[in-house]
């Protein structure tokens, strides 16, 4: 991948398609855990349950993989115009990169997110999580 040809993105563009991811995450995933718990999910005494748990810990993830490998970004990345690729070919993550990113997103964020701020000062704006993977966040130069 040649470096005239794309602009990495960074950390504050990056942050912005998180925030839109979980917007959106929220939106969708809220009425099904309001349907199954009602109310009770508002409660300070509620205990997670099995509904909830699948979502966050099955369909979410597969839904993040399955956007990284069919349209090489998630929603919010792509409303900033930015893909997930290889970081030396420029092409689509394979099904292994990116379940191997998503798993290292527990990797950055386990020392107080440092993992996700370093792509602030890194040269190709990778965080932990794109250097463990080999993928790089990119916007394509025209």
């Amino acid at each position: 991948m040649q470096a005239d040809d794309v602009e990495y993105v960074g950390f504050w563009a990056r942050f912005l398609a998180s925030v839109v991811d979980t917007i959106l995450a929220t939106l969708i995933v809220w009425p099904f855990i309001q349907l199954v718990y009602g109310d009770a999910f508002l409660s300070p005494e509620f205990a997670l349950g099995p509904v909830e748990n699948l979502i966050s810990w099955l369909l979410f993830p597969v839904v993040v993989i399955v956007f990284w490998v069919t349209k090489e970004a998630t929603p919010g990345k792509m409303l900033i115009s930015a893909k997930v690729v290889d970081a030396e070919t420029g092409n689509t993550l394979t099904k292994g990169q990116a379940i191997g990113r998503y798993l290292a997103y527990y990797l950055a964020v386990i020392p107080f997110g440092l993992g996700f701020i370093w792509a602030a000062f890194d040269k190709r704006k990778q965080g932990w999580h794109d250097k463990l993977a080999g993928t790089v966040v990119v916007r394509r130069n025209k």
